[in-house]
């Protein structure tokens, strides 16, 4: 989803892992992060109207030492304006064959593919759903974290964790505010969404996004870069991570204050 010729490319062998990935995915996200210069230019060239965008608040959990990451583990809870709120335990990377087919008959369950500019990474996400105010009032009244995750994901953090760690043990990294606005441009026909994720120290990460099935993949890759190319929106900058941002932020402000 890049503009520009200098952009990362996949080798024939990474496009050939990315091809078999997808076919045994649920879905594919096609990602590129534009750096802080652009923003101003590129929600202008796509006529993002920033009124339209939902409120959410992101926070995540780990060990200051950031072992969930390290293991390829991720827990999360949101709170959505307008919705009710959700958690995650998410385990990175994955090999769909090698996944418990208990497991991949879940409702709950996704595996995804997200793809970006010079890279790629398949993960599988377990989402629990929660009431509108769950995580503020457990999270503001000390209640343990455990209780923001349900016993399917519970028992899918303990399988994949490393040991030692439960889900009480882990700190809060967070929150993160974010903006995100779904929008569908007349000129590609078909929906784009943007994120900014707002860090504490005034930084930000602007990511743009489109969701495909797992057969067109490389089809909508190029027709959105195709678009993107046209408006003039510049991703030829380092790609960034929203979550290993928040993650090594709020991990550096832990070990700060424990100093």
């Amino acid at each position: 989803m890049s503009s520009t010729a200098t952009r990362p490319r996949l080798s024939d062998e990474q496009q050939a892992e990315l091809l078999e990935l997808t076919k045994g995915s649920d879905s594919v996200e096609l990602k590129a992060t534009v750096e802080e210069p652009h923003h101003r230019s590129t929600v202008a060239a796509l006529g993002m109207d920033p009124l339209q965008a939902q409120i959410r608040q992101v926070f995540f959990f780990d060990t200051p030492e950031l072992a969930l990451n390290n293991a390829g583990v991720v827990v999360r809870a949101r709170r959505i304006q307008g919705k009710g709120d959700d958690s995650v335990v998410k385990l990175r990377p994955v090999v769909p064959s090698d996944l418990p087919a208990k497991l991949r008959r879940s409702a709950s369950f996704n595996v995804e593919v997200d793809a970006m500019p010079g890279g790629f990474v398949c993960s599988g996400s377990l989402k629990g759903v929660l009431t509108e105010t769950d995580v503020r009032t457990i999270l503001s009244t000390g209640r343990p974290v455990r209780k923001l995750f349900t016993k399917e994901q519970r028992e899918f953090y303990a399988a994949h964790a490393p040991d030692g760690i439960g889900l009480d043990d882990l700190s809060v990294l967070g929150p993160i505010f974010v903006l995100k606005l779904r929008f569908v441009p007349a000129e590609l026909g078909r929906k784009l969404v943007a994120e900014m994720w707002l860090y504490p120290d005034g930084s930000r990460i602007l990511e743009l996004s489109t969701r495909c099935a797992t057969t067109e993949t490389f089809q909508v890759a190029a027709e959105t870069r195709a678009f993107l190319a046209a408006k003039g929106v510049d991703l030829s900058g380092e790609q960034q991570t929203k979550t290993h941002k928040a993650l090594e932020y709020f991990a550096s402000s832990l070990k700060e204050q424990g100093a």
